[in-house]
């Protein structure tokens, strides 16, 4: 005689979550034994250990006879031990200790400990998110009770223990449903452009990147607020709506970084070092997971000292900056993750940083300038919207008694957000995603736009891309000033943003 159980959960594969249907069949022998099938690594192989003291613990039987426990579908890659729950309450229901009605339309996750306590497990977001749209309750460790209540239309409850789980399918107890921590009030998430002293141009251009979705580059000597500026982009952008922010938080579970469900709506800012690798940027390891540039989704990846960085690591940008994803592949497995991000980079003007300044410090020969500045290959600086110059500010602007001489985030962010609505409501999507054809739309020029396109191209050799950039700027420009057109002015603030790299 034999008997089966069947089980709902759900596979970590980038930031996807396929079903997982584990079945458990028991059947009388002689000899006992306990199997996992179904492509399962090292770490879901090891659950039979902790299943069977965790089952012993909790004072529940473990059945004697054959178990053999299929992880479907057979070719799909199972680790972690997110699975651990998902068997014990196959084992209980195939041993007629849980009624196996009461496993249908719910899914289940997380590690057992010895002691049958439930410990939480990495990437479960877009699993909650999944069986929310399979209209399937879930039941979760109690540490990832707060990641699982952001998901609204999600029925999630958190159990501490698998005693806890069985109780509350068994209807003898209920266990309490996941809320969404409170999040951070505006003030509390991002630091404000009221810090930044002087730099007019700069605070200019950290506006319209804001309301484009452009790339910026910041050039200039030590200590001219180059990484000040960056860290008060995040504040000056819209906050995440619901989808956003739960892709955005998707990644961050999947990558196993320690999120904080408080900052939900918060732009993501990501800041690497400059020792970082390849992988680190971009993804990978045996069991893909996302890097920095995917950890940057739908926020600001700052890449602080450029020119220190490697060509191989740099060079990585260049197709999630157009695609707005990465795809990272092994012999066996393949995965995609997003990276919707705005570069914000910053680097000195030459070796020593003092080039053009007017202390007249500076002792690099033309060659030495050159060769610093080729580090950054063209390709990539093509794809930088706004190339801007950071110069020293004077002392009078840095004095900490003197008043602030610029707006509040509050004040920019109103405009941001005005800008981006003209171009949501016009095309559908910010600026910086106009296609070719979009731009012919969009951004009609007229005869004196058009000479002086035609004079940039020229003196700035613009590439195509370049080109294209310059007016999807323009077009940002003009939505910030409430203009239904691109005119020279705005053109030649857009041309003013490009090439200052060199200067």
């Amino acid at each position: 005689m034999s008997h089966i159980a069947v089980v709902r959960t759900r596979a970590a594969e980038g930031v996807h979550a396929p079903a997982v249907t584990v079945e458990v069949h028991l059947s009388a022998s002689q000899i006992a034994g306990f199997s996992i099938v179904g492509l399962p690594e090292a770490e879901v192989r090891e659950s039979r250990d902790r299943v069977r003291a965790a089952l012993a613990s909790s004072a529940l039987d473990f059945p004697f006879g054959r178990l053999t426990v299929n992880l479907a579908p057979a070719d799909l890659p199972k680790g972690g031990g997110r699975f651990d729950l998902a068997i014990a309450l196959g084992i209980l229901a195939v041993s007629a200790q849980l009624p196996a009605e009461c496993l249908v339309g719910r899914e289940f996750y997380g590690e057992l400990g010895l002691t049958g306590e439930l410990r939480a497990v990495q990437g479960l977001l877009p699993a909650v998110l999944q069986a929310s749209w399979a209209d399937h309750a879930v039941i979760v460790p109690t540490g990832n009770a707060a990641e699982a209540g952001l998901v609204a239309s999600a029925t999630a409850h958190g159990a501490d223990s698998l005693l806890a789980v069985v109780a509350h399918l068994n209807g003898q107890a209920s266990l309490p449903r996941c809320q969404p921590p409170a999040e951070l009030s505006r003030d509390e998430q991002a630091a404000d452009l009221l810090d930044v002293r002087g730099q007019p141009q700069a605070r200019r251009a950290l506006e319209i990147v804001a309301a484009g979705g452009h790339h910026l580059l910041l050039v200039g000597p030590p200590g001219s607020g180059k990484t000040l500026l960056a860290s008060r982009l995040p504040g000056i952008l819209p906050p995440l709506s619901e989808t956003e922010a739960l892709q955005a938080a998707a990644v961050a579970s999947v990558a196993g970084q320690r999120f904080d469900p408080r900052r939900f709506r918060c732009r993501p800012f990501r800041a690497p070092h400059h020792t970082a690798s390849p992988v680190a940027l971009a993804g990978g390891g045996s069991m893909p997971r996302p890097g920095e540039i995917s950890l940057a989704h739908h926020g600001v990846l700052f890449l602080d000292e450029l020119t220190e960085w490697s060509r191989a690591t740099l060079e990585v940008l260049r197709e999630p900056l157009e695609s707005g994803r990465v795809i990272v592949s092994r012999a066996a497995h393949q995965a995609e993750f997003p990276s919707a991000f705005q570069l914000v980079a910053a680097m000195n003007p030459c070796p020593c940083g003092w080039l053009d300044d007017p202390s007249g410090r500076c002792r690099c020969g033309p060659d030495q300038v050159a060769r610093y500045q080729s580090r950054i290959s063209g390709p990539l600086l093509d794809r930088l919207d706004l190339q801007l110059r950071v110069p020293r500010p004077p002392v009078s602007a840095i004095d900490p008694s003197s008043p602030p001489d610029g707006e509040a985030s509050a004040v920019v962010a109103a405009r941001v957000a005005k800008a981006r609505q003209r171009q949501l409501d016009r095309q559908g999507c910010l600026n910086s995603g106009l296609g070719t054809r979009q731009l012919a739309s969009h951004v009609p020029l007229g005869e004196r736009e058009r000479a002086l396109m035609t004079r940039a191209l020229e003196r700035l050799a613009l590439s195509a891309r370049g080109h294209h950039r310059v007016l999807r700027v323009a077009r940002t420009i003009a939505d910030l000033a409430g203009a239904e057109r691109v005119d020279s002015r705005h053109l030649a603030e857009a041309l003013g943003y490009r090439g200052q790299q060199g200067a």
